[in-house]
């Protein structure tokens, strides 16, 4: 052997080392860490879009009586929009929540109590798992109902709370009937109801029959996935 040369024993066949382990995990962590952090932070500018959003059109609404319900239904459906977009940014998020948990609860815990004994006995093979094949732990309805009862269930319902006012006072300063209140332009009045009880019935749906996120030792243990078959694209796209 060329004495430049340095012999590197195979990885797989070398034991791993308490302080080499604890190296890699504190390591992991960080990075898990940060991606989490990432993630929330988008979600947080979808909620600060939707947010600002609808305080503009309640407000633009407010000032332009004439425009009010075309322009509360537009909001709506913007509002949609931002839903859909911060619920995929959500099963991002809970991805790598769920791994920073794991590492919190059956690694920092037991060390932090002096109690080496971790929760979940098998949680060190679960990360791997998704590591090495990551796939969303929630659904699509999941995530729309959660963001729902933490954001947007309040920003819709003051949206169509608004859109019914609106409609009452035309009705009652016009005198005509409701059908030609709710007309927006050449559109006839019933398809803008068709438009808010299309939506509202769809988040009902979703809130309805998605059931709520569950407790991560109660739905991330190994196996338990949405899609198996389907994995992650693009992670930090």
């Amino acid at each position: 052997m060329n004495e430049n040369q340095h012999y590197y024993p195979e990885f797989e066949k070398t034991p791993l080392e308490r302080q080499e382990y604890i190296t890699a995990m504190a390591h992991l962590y960080r990075g898990e860490l940060q991606r989490s952090l990432s993630w929330r932070l988008r979600l947080d500018t979808t909620t600060n879009w939707a947010i600002v959003s609808t305080a503009g059109i309640i407000t633009f609404a407010v000032n332009n009586p004439e425009f009010a319900a075309l322009t509360l239904i537009a909001g709506m459906y913007a509002n949609l929009l931002f839903l859909v977009l911060e619920a995929q940014r959500f099963r991002f998020f809970d991805l790598f929540h769920s791994r920073l948990r794991m590492v919190e609860e059956n690694f920092y815990g037991p060390m932090l109590r002096r109690d080496l004994e971790s929760p979940q006995a098998d949680w060190g093979k679960c990360v791997a798992e998704d590591l090495i094949l990551p796939h969303f732990h929630i659904s699509m309805r999941q995530a729309i109902r959660a963001r729902l009862a933490r954001v947007y269930g309040s920003l819709f319902l003051a949206q169509i709370v608004g859109w019914i006012l609106v409609v009452i006072f035309q009705q009652r300063d016009a005198g005509d009937s409701w059908f030609d209140i709710l007309e927006l332009g050449r559109m006839p009045g019933y398809v803008p109801l068709i438009l808010v009880l299309g939506l509202f019935i769809f988040l009902l749906i979703c809130v309805s029959t998605a059931p709520p996120v569950p407790r991560l030792r109660d739905a991330y243990g190994c196996g338990q996935k949405i899609d198996p078959d389907r994995e992650v694209p693009e992670l930090d796209a």
